[in-house]
């Protein structure tokens, strides 16, 4: 017998959650082949089998937490045991016959494990791999186990619980407070609120913007940049760009040059703060926030100061398909220097962007409004954007920061700037 085992995925990554089981017990895997999707903090990952053989057992269900290292499927590099969790009519006998109790199932080895599968879902009962186990050997019926899981998981420490009941252990009494924070939702009896468990990646983009905000010292200000020249010149350009290059050209680019010269002016803006330190970064790779279905995610523009316009528009669209199809992996992800976020594509006039740990600068775009504007004597209607630069203040100066901005502007509003910055 063979386990698959949690791989090595990043440095700051030591766990995941199960999301779903892309094998099950009695499937032919084969080296090399997926076996299960792994959410972690920052990106979904395809864990694979480094085995040939039959999947005999899975040691942990979708919605676990499981660590690096840890062991969650067993493969028969024999293949024998392949018939034993097909024997289906065993299995819809003992579901039927409810309610099951667990010391009448202890006799049998293998058909025990398919039955409880099919009774926890009928039950609607959530229990680990181990939980079970041990439920069976003490003789307990899991639907009478108190739990303390936010998500009604039974666990380990519940069944040890039940089993030297009325007295609690010292486990349940630790994870008591969460149990009062988490019966508060369940016990809510109208059908109009639904009760949602926070997905990994939201709780880890929570925690984040939380930690953030509380030991930078962030400011943000705001400025406006007329579009008129970036706009005539994507007008005359674009048909002859997309021939040349097979892309479009867009916004994105023309903002990701003109925060590059403004970074090269003001360093600061490119830096991080280790310690007592200050890391300043002598590369440009730019991130650009993308809104998908499981949350923003700020896939990462590799060395953009030395990309062309139709290289950075290139790159930008196809770690924005990844993001929304959950294929970005960790690299695509890891790093950054600076982050690009554009609000305008939903609609926002004005906002202020969160810092991206451990960056100390976020530029935030916005919507274009045509507006009357005052050039010389003359009142015009320009397209017009509301820019914000949120910093941290620990490290940059008001004064650095609104140059910085207003150095954006000036490329934004003469881009033959641009092409001397590139």
């Amino acid at each position: 017998m063979a386990e698959v085992k949690v791989p090595e995925l990043a440095e700051s990554i030591s766990e995941g959650s199960i999301a779903q089981w892309l094998k099950q017990p009695g499937d032919r895997v084969e080296k090399g082949e997926y076996v299960l999707e792994l959410e972690t903090d920052k990106v979904n990952v395809e864990i694979i089998s480094d085995y040939t053989g039959t999947l005999t057992e899975l040691l942990a269900e979708e919605g676990d937490t499981v660590q690096v290292g840890q062991s969650i499927a067993i493969v028969d590099e024999n293949g024998t045991a392949a018939a034993a969790p097909k024997a289906e009519a065993p299995k819809t006998e003992e579901v039927k016959a409810e309610p099951v109790k667990a010391e009448q199932a202890a006799p049998a080895q293998e058909a025990p494990k398919a039955e409880t599968k099919e009774a926890s879902s009928t039950q609607q009962v959530i229990a680990s791999p181990a939980a079970r186990k041990l439920a069976r050997e003490k003789g307990i019926d899991l639907t009478q186990v108190p739990v303390v899981d936010p998500l009604g998981r039974v666990r380990v420490q519940d069944v040890e619980a039940a089993s030297n009941a009325p007295a609690p252990v010292a486990a349940p009494k630790q994870a008591a407070p969460a149990a009062k924070q988490a019966t508060a939702p369940v016990e809510v009896n109208d059908d109009r609120i639904e009760v949602v468990k926070m997905t990994r990646r939201r709780q880890t983009i929570a925690k984040r913007l939380v930690q953030v905000q509380s030991e930078a010292a962030m400011l943000t200000t705001f400025n406006e940049v007329d579009l008129s020249a970036v706009m005539e010149l994507r007008s005359r350009h674009k048909d002859s760009f997309v021939k040349a290059n097979d892309v479009k050209l867009g916004f994105m680019s023309f903002f990701t040059k003109a925060v590059i010269g403004a970074l090269k002016k003001y360093p600061l803006l490119n830096a991080e703060i280790k310690g007592d330190h200050i890391l300043k970064k002598n590369f440009y790779d730019i991130g650009v926030a993308v809104s998908t279905d499981e949350g923003l995610v700020v896939p990462v523009v590799r060395d953009a100061d030395r990309k062309s316009f139709a290289e950075i528009e290139q790159n930008i669209s196809d770690l924005a398909v990844k993001a929304r199809n959950n294929k970005l992996g960790l690299s695509d992800l890891s790093g950054g220097t600076f982050t690009i976020t554009n609000g305008g594509t939903f609609g926002s006039l004005l906002s202020t962007p969160i810092l991206n740990a451990p960056q100390v600068g976020i530029l935030g775009m916005h919507t274009i409004k045509t507006r009357p504007i005052a050039v010389g004597d003359q009142i015009e209607n320009r397209p017009m954007m509301y820019l914000a630069l949120s910093y941290d203040h620990r490290i940059v100066d008001g004064k650095e920061a609104v140059g910085f901005l207003v150095a954006i502007k000036d490329m934004l509003e003469d881009p033959e700037q641009l092409l001397l910055q590139g």
